[in-house]
């Protein structure tokens, strides 16, 4: 049985718009397709039983969607400075996945298998035409089950994949996740807190062995879809023969580093990996045979997770979507989501060409 924040079932909500058989439209709250956030709900049985997965959505139009996917306990705020960038180029869908975000969670642990169906849902609900398929850390696991399976996914960008097969042990991994946690920004550590007090121990430990357990290895051989994958320079999770290893698993794939970056690369240098994601959707990023490709870090910007612009409006956004998060109120967390963005709204142009060192 869902386990649901609230009395009654969320199918009795006031509704604005529906969407399709299991997609709940909610919320829309401004004009700026860089800052408007809707949120969505996409169940995994029909006439909305079963678990959902919360959609997080900004832009409208574009040449191809981009569909993010965030890792284990945390939430689609990893990807909060990701997506602006990537939305010049399409419209962004970030989930919060069963469990994490606030997302309410069946009794028993979710497979990642079981993610991969709710995200092929997320795909086919929306009717979402090949998106890129975006996965960091546990959710590059999410990516590649789907995309194993679904070779009509043609563009895949595995971000931080774990977990190392020479290194598969909670207490090895716990420690090599405290080594990549030295080098992230505060603001990265502040949003790891926050999510996974969202997440709790419990559910954290139930879906942990989940992945541990999961042979990423095997499923990277099966994928036809061309795949990027990203590291930064200081992921002790993630370290630079296990990425060679994993991308000479996908016969199309290109494997580059951020330098000065740790696990979380896509927030602290989100403009520099906007730029990779894009071209390599573009395909204009030319392969070169063998070893990790390290991208040049274009700006002092893109080396620390840039401050708000709007301190006022970050905090209050962050505020009003927590108050709509245990409220379960989508309309408030779209609100507060677009609030925030604004706040962060920084420039930026994630079509230039990747550099190079």
């Amino acid at each position: 049985m869902l386990a649901r924040p609230h009395a009654g079932p969320v199918a009795r909500r006031p509704s604005r718009v529906l969407l399709w058989s299991s997609v709940e439209k909610t919320s829309r709250a401004r004009r700026n397709s860089n800052t408007e956030v809707t949120v969505t709900r996409v169940y995994s049985g029909a006439d909305e039983s079963g678990y959902f997965a919360r959609v997080n959505t900004i832009g409208k139009d574009g040449v191809r969607p981009f569909v993010l996917v965030p890792g284990i306990g945390v939430a689609s705020t990893y990807f909060e400075r990701l997506a602006p960038n990537l939305n010049s180029f399409g419209p962004v869908h970030a989930l919060d996945l069963p469990g994490f975000g606030g997302v309410p969670h069946p009794d028993s642990a979710m497979s990642i298998d079981q993610y991969a169906d709710l995200l092929g849902k997320v795909i086919d609900d929306l009717g979402l035409d090949d998106p890129v398929l975006v996965g960091h850390s546990m959710g590059t696991q999410v990516v590649s089950a789907l995309a194993a399976r679904r070779p009509d996914l043609t563009t895949v960008v595995l971000i931080g994949p774990v977990v190392n097969p020479r290194e598969r042990r909670v207490l090895r991994q716990g420690l090599r996740f405290a080594q990549a946690s030295v080098r992230e920004p505060g603001r990265v550590k502040l949003l790891a807190v926050s999510a996974y007090l969202l997440c709790g121990f419990r559910w954290f430990s139930r879906v942990l062995p989940q992945m541990m357990r999961f042979p990423i290895e095997d499923r990277l051989a099966l994928i036809q879809a061309d795949t990027l994958f990203i590291r930064g320079e200081f992921d002790a999770v993630v370290p630079r023969e296990w990425l060679e290893h994993a991308g000479g698993l996908v016969p199309q794939s290109s494997t580059w580093e951020i330098p000065d970056a740790a696990h979380s690369v896509m927030h602290a240098h989100a403009e520099e990996v906007a730029r990779l994601c894009v071209q390599h959707a573009e395909g204009t990023i030319q392969r070169r045979a063998g070893g990790i490709r390290k991208a040049k870090v274009v700006s002092d910007r893109d080396v620390v997770a840039a401050a708000p612009t709007d301190v006022l409006g970050a905090i209050t956004g962050r505020v009003i979507e927590t108050v709509g998060i245990v409220s379960n109120d989508d309309d408030l967390i779209a609100k507060g989501k677009t609030t925030h963005a604004e706040a962060m709204e920084q420039p930026g142009d994630a079509t230039e060409s990747p550099r190079e060192e």
